[in-house]
């Protein structure tokens, strides 16, 4: 009997050690990995009619399975309407003016960032039956008309003016304009005087009148006299919050961004049907004549840091309200 009782328990030994090892060598698990792509994040995207906003319409035509991710685009016609945005939340990233995004950096407490320059200088110095103008020192004694009195035009022209010898309140006349489009038929009464407007205005106002010429792009006048920096006038920002949350989904963001700048300079026919579709310059045949002058660009990191701090410089010193009232510090600026 315990012959057979010891003979039963090896048995159920050998049962016992055959299951565990056959349990061990059992893969971990049958279960496939997941493939399923991330859920794409949603952002709410707001830029300004004119060259700011031109880069951008590229990727408003980009459908949902083309874009990086979920964009809600908004198209608005002045600044202070995505200050509002910005300041409630409802905007996550916006293009707006370099000194803008200063001044919001200020007035949000520090919470944005600038991610990119998209727009450098857009004012140009036109002429029609006026003596010819060769350089900025051509200007002294001509009556000039512009607008932005208060405002960044007139800061970058007096800068300018001075640094060519020309004192704006002595040598020459300089009349101020409400709105681009009252530059439009200045020379139907002074056809002698000098427009300094900016794009898509001055290219109109070129095909108003045959024989006028844009004579001076005012970025080839601000890199003879300002060796460290760059008339940097439009940027994209993110609000610091949205940031932290999405860090992923603005990396993508700036990829999908960057491809619609480059498409915009490579192929302009097609970027100006997308701005009059989405309302960023009113006439495709405008817009198209105009991109090129509208000095469009991608530039982040130290680039972008050294060269709009410059451009802020000027600013802050003719008029330090004019980015915040004071210069932006290290967390202005999007690190990547």
């Amino acid at each position: 009997m315990k012959k057979t009782l010891a003979i039963l328990l090896a048995v159920l030994m050998l049962v016992s050690f055959a299951a565990c090892a056959a349990k061990t060598n059992e893969p971990a698990s049958t279960e496939e990995p997941s493939t399923a792509p991330a859920a794409k994040v949603d952002m709410n995207v707001f830029t300004i009619s004119g060259p700011t906003g031109i880069g951008m319409v590229n990727m408003m035509a980009l459908s949902e399975e083309e874009a990086l991710e979920k964009y809600h685009f908004t198209v608005v016609t002045t600044p202070q309407e995505v200050v509002s945005k910005i300041s409630t939340g409802e905007a996550d990233i916006a293009a707006v003016p370099t000194n803008l995004a200063s001044t919001l950096y200020k007035k949000t407490e520090k919470g944005i960032k600038i991610l990119a320059v998209n727009t450098l200088g857009v004012l140009n110095v036109l002429n029609f039956k006026g003596d010819e103008i060769k350089s900025l020192a051509d200007l002294k004694g001509r009556t000039i008309y512009t607008t932005g009195k208060g405002s960044n035009p007139e800061f970058i022209i007096n800068y300018l003016l001075k640094a060519n010898d020309i004192d704006p309140e002595n040598d020459v006349k300089i009349e101020y304009k409400e709105e681009g489009s009252e530059l439009v038929p200045v020379w139907n009464t002074d056809d002698t005087a000098v427009i300094i407007a900016p794009q898509p205005v001055a290219t109109s106002i070129k095909l108003n009148y045959e024989g006028s010429v844009i004579a001076i792009d005012l970025n080839d006048e601000w890199e003879k006299v300002s060796s460290d920096s760059k008339m940097m006038m439009g940027c994209v920002i993110v609000r610091d919050e949205f940031l932290k949350e999405n860090p992923d989904a603005v990396a993508s963001f700036l990829e999908d961004y960057k491809r619609s700048v480059e498409k915009a300079t490579a192929d302009i026919e097609t970027t100006a049907a997308l701005c009059e579709e989405n309302g960023i310059v009113p006439k495709a045949p405008l817009a198209k004549a105009a991109i090129p002058g509208c000095n469009l660009c991608f530039i982040t990191g130290e680039e972008m840091k050294t060269n709009l701090t410059g451009y802020l410089k000027v600013l802050f010193e003719a008029d330090p309200t004019s980015i915040g009232g004071e210069m932006p510090d290290d967390g202005f600026w999007y690190a990547g």
